[in-house]
């Protein structure tokens, strides 16, 4: 059930009626029509831009397209009242009755109330997180975590096929760097003292890890040189690394459908069979590349390269794919293995970025665009700072890890819940400000607490009515009676309910999780409004003493918004409060 959806198909009818009487021209193109809240509550409940959208291809004056329809749409029982605002905009007002119907309908429909066929099974691949596997994570890598997490639930939720996917950095000089580190705690576990070189990890969280090393293989690295023991550590440290990164994640309620080996891409042909797609499409070359703004011929030496024509698919320059030493530069492996995923059938792509990777956006963007001949969208999302604060101050060391505060000191201190909704709170390129005091306060300015504060209230409701001998059952509240249903304060909790499966389609759709917390926070608002008014006006108390049927048709609004509460919250990974302590 989609309201929304149901009035716009109302709206398109009446056009083809216009049209059937000749008073609009056949031809005309109805996509870009909309039927959506107005900006002014006051204007009505739904608005369209039909008129407007028709009147230049139907050489018409919009207000008397708006006019007509008007006319026609009034007719309809649901429709109230239609009316022309400005140049030709059309407000409606829909009838109590449409409002009074609605929470029957969702308590029906129960979890499912707000899923979406938008997707038609669409293959998308959400790629996110993917931390270099040299340490614990941090707070910046759990918004990662949380938004990718939350994106793909999101479209799964609007009927896509989503696979959340890791890309595991374990092909660079870094995790070289990491073996040494693990090597030097495998030696202090044998009782030697070591010395931390700059570019090593000194985190004591690699000190388990040298005396898991020493568990295996005892002395046999001890006085050795590296070519004894490189490789063997670095797969070593590696495994132990990644195992820590999934424990982090499942700490955070966040569970990957698919890891993927930077490393497999070497030496196995990938890279190779990347490249030779665009090369078979002309696109890769040898050339001299312009000098990088800001440099001057002094410090700029041109120099043939091997290249990607990047540019071609909207890149700004073009791209060196080969070091002047032979080797592959940074961006041929990234290239190899987005080819892989376009050749495992997914028809969408989606990476979520921390902001330095800026520069990776438009290149990532041509080379998919290329390798698919343009067949497979990427969405790039760029993830700004996370800013901590305690006590008023930023907050930042973590003993474990050295110099940062790690995604498990995260949700040590807050719980997985509140880390995730307020991670959730903004945009991914706006930066969070994370006050680790503010995040736990019970009070109406804490965003996560105000949500589970609704949902548990609605769960004290019920609570107490089955304690009174009312049923309470949703197959029981689906049907009651809420034709008293007409106070203003209940109208606009039902109006709010309704938009959920409009806000779940325009989020899954511009792949912004966001929007469902912020939705959230305005339909609390309206069910904290209700309950609050309740105070003064008993008649609107959701439980009417000695009246069971009139407490069902009002239980049954209050839980048709809990309904949408926990579907929402069950998109952004957080629990449901059944109760505030």
């Amino acid at each position: 059930m989609n309201l929304f959806t149901d009035i716009r198909t109302l709206v398109v009818s009446a056009i083809a009626d216009l049209q059937g009487s000749g008073a609009l021209p056949g031809d005309l193109d109805l996509s870009n029509i909309t039927v959506e809240p107005p900006r002014d509550a006051a204007h009505g409940d739904m608005a369209t831009n039909a008129a407007m959208v028709l009147a230049k291809p139907a050489r018409q004056k919009p207000r008397d397209i708006a006019e007509a329809l008007a006319a026609r749409l009034a007719a309809d029982a649901r429709i109230a009242s239609a009316e022309v605002a400005g140049p030709g905009f059309l407000n409606l007002r829909l009838a109590d009755a449409v409002w009074q119907e609605l929470p029957g309908a969702v308590l029906s429909q129960g979890a499912e109330f707000g899923r979406s066929d938008m997707g038609q099974g669409t293959r998308v691949n959400v790629e996110f997180v993917s931390a270099n596997p040299t340490g614990p994570m941090h707070v910046g890598h759990a918004r990662g975590a949380i938004v990718g997490d939350a994106m793909s639930a999101l479209l799964d939720f609007a009927g896509y096929d989503v696979t959340r996917e890791y890309y595991i950095n374990d092909g660079g000089a870094q995790v070289d760097v990491l073996a040494r580190s693990v090597y030097l705690r495998y030696l202090e576990a044998h009782g030697h003292d070591v010395e931390f070189a700059d570019g090593t990890y000194p985190g004591d969280y690699l000190v388990p890890v040298g005396q898991a090393l020493k568990d295996k293989v005892g002395d046999a690295y001890v006085g050795k040189g590296e070519d004894v023991w490189l490789a063997e550590v670095r797969s070593f440290s590696t495994d132990a690394m990644m195992a820590l990164i999934r424990e982090d994640l499942a700490a955070l309620g966040v569970h990957m459908d698919h890891f993927f080996s930077e490393k497999s891409l070497y030496g196995t042909g990938k890279i190779e069979a990347a490249i030779e797609s665009l090369r078979d499409k002309g696109l890769i070359y040898r050339g001299v590349l312009e000098p990088p703004k800001g440099k001057t011929p002094e410090d700029w030496e041109p120099r043939e390269q091997t290249l990607f024509k990047s540019t071609e698919h909207g890149d700004d320059v073009d791209r060196p794919i080969i070091k002047s030493d032979g080797s592959w530069t940074y961006f041929a492996p990234d290239i190899a293995y987005h080819y892989d995923k376009i050749t495992r059938g997914f028809d969408q792509l989606i990476d979520i970025f921390g902001a330095d990777h800026g520069g990776y956006v438009k290149r990532m963007k041509a080379a998919v665009s290329a390798l698919s001949g343009g067949k497979v969208p990427l969405d790039i999302k760029l993830l700004q700072l996370v800013k901590l604060f305690k006590n008023g101050e930023p907050f930042k060391m973590s003993k474990r890890a050295g110099n940062f505060v790690t995604l498990r000191d995260l949700v040590d201190m807050v719980g997985p819940d509140v880390a995730r909704f307020h991670m959730l709170t903004r945009k991914n390129d706006v930066a969070l400000d994370f006050d680790f005091d503010k995040v736990v306060e019970q009070s109406k300015e804490n965003p996560v607490f105000y949500v589970q504060y609704a949902h548990a209230r609605v769960a004290s409701v019920l609570r107490k009515a089955e304690a009174a001998g009312i049923d309470v059952s949703d197959a029981t509240l689906a049907g009651a009676d809420l034709s008293g249903m007409t106070h203003e304060a209940e109208l606009a909790l039902a109006r709010k309910i309704a938009e959920w499966p409009r806000q779940i389609e325009i989020a899954a759709r511009v792949h912004e999780p966001h929007r469902i917390a912020t939705y959230l926070g305005e339909l609390a608002a309206e069910l904290h409004g209700l309950w609050n008014r309740g105070h003064d006006e008993p008649s609107l108390r959701f439980l009417q003493e000695d009246d069971p049927a009139v407490s069902q048709g009002k239980i049954a609004l209050a839980r048709a918004a809990a309904v949408v509460i926990s579907a929402g919250l069950g998109i952004l990974g957080v629990t449901p409060a059944e109760e505030m302590r």
